[in-house]
């Protein structure tokens, strides 16, 4: 059944436009593609492929390529030749790695899928596919995403669901043009600052990660979409909360400076502390912040600030049924919050 529709395509010679060989239990690619110059989509996914053939980077008029599906074990060297693809499904294969150079040449693609590999990193040459618009890499081993992803300014959607990323890059403001970002089932522990800049941004899906708090003007994101249950989000509660002045002491500001200076091996501190005694006693009844981990000398509360999500934003069913209050840290990782002081609960 192949070779007829093969040979059937290659009657066609340079008007034949799509070729579909979907399912039909091909252990080798055709290197007869070749024969056919004028080639725009090309599906061969439900097979046993496992590695592309040379000629196929004759194909610089393929816009549309489907190998999901098949037994490749990386993104193949030879897509870089293809300077006209803006579509290429990669899911469901054995893909590890990323060949060398394969970056280059994909200027215009638009759309990446590589879901249900095995990919353990992406490479930096990833910031290359300028046109790129839609990223998928569900289901893979992804443990962190470079900085370098950030620069894809044309990104409108990225999903990197069920991979086990512990954080997200602090560039992501970088994404001016993001509107979907789906990171579920991961182990990300907090969300970038930079998340918050992302004014363009309409669904943000981070349900099953261990996200306790929220950055600062998480509140103002304009989302219609808001999923997050599974989390160990802190839950409000009433509580009282000890303030011993209303305005810092010039102690308590100079202490939590030095404490905070001295925790990032500032040389110029650490050497000129061991000439002021009295000032080493003082912060050495210093404490740190049990949510941000910065310093501070007396017991404040004015660390963190709860907000109700946005009327506007669609949440999880299970969520509308609590009164979901979100934490966030509005003072910037300066002040005492204890966490005992709040519930802790997977929502």
């Amino acid at each position: 059944m192949a070779e007829r529709l093969l040979i059937r395509a290659l009657k066609g010679g340079k008007s034949t436009k799509i070729v579909t060989l979907n399912g039909k239990n091909m252990t080798k690619m055709p290197s007869m593609l070749e024969k056919l110059p004028g080639l725009k989509t090309l599906d061969l996914q439900n097979n046993r492929i496992p590695k592309v053939c040379p000629e196929i980077s004759t194909l610089t008029q393929l816009t549309a390529l489907n190998l999901g599906n098949n037994l490749l074990e990386e993104v193949p060297e030879e897509m870089k030749y293809l300077t006209s693809l803006k579509k290429l499904h990669l899911f469901g294969n054995k893909i590890h790695r990323f060949a060398s150079g394969v970056c280059d040449g994909l200027q215009n693609l638009i759309l990446l899928n590589l879901n249900n590999n095995q990919l353990t990193w992406i490479p930096q040459e990833i910031s290359r596919l300028k046109s790129l618009t839609y990223l998928s890499i569900n289901h893979n081993r992804l443990a962190s995403i470079p900085r370098e992803l950030c620069f894809l300014e044309n990104l409108s959607e990225l999903q990197l669901n069920y991979n086990q990323l512990i954080c997200i890059p602090k560039e992501m403001n970088f994404l001016k043009k993001l509107q979907k970002l789906l990171l579920v089932r991961n182990n990300i522990e907090s969300l970038p600052e930079g998340l918050c800049d992302l004014f363009n941004l309409r669904i943000l899906d981070i349900a099953g990660n261990v996200i306790q708090m929220f950055p600062p003007g998480f509140q103002d994101l304009k989302l219609r979409e808001f999923y997050c249950e599974g989390n160990p989000l802190f839950l409000k509660q009433p509580v009282n909360a000890v303030k011993h002045e209303d305005i810092w002491s010039l102690q308590e500001i100079t202490s939590r400076l030095i404490m905070n200076q001295l925790a990032e091996k500032n040389p110029f501190l650490m050497q000129a502390i061991e000439w002021y005694p009295q000032v080493r006693n003082i912060i050495s009844q210093g404490r740190k912040c049990a949510i941000c981990g910065k310093s501070f000398l007396t017991v404040w509360l004015e660390c963190v600030e709860f907000f109700p999500p946005s009327k506007n934003w669609k949440i999880s069913r299970n969520l509308q049924l609590v009164p979901l209050q979100i934490l966030i840290c509005s003072y910037k990782c300066f002040n005492q919050c204890d966490p005992n002081l709040f519930g802790i609960a997977q929502v």
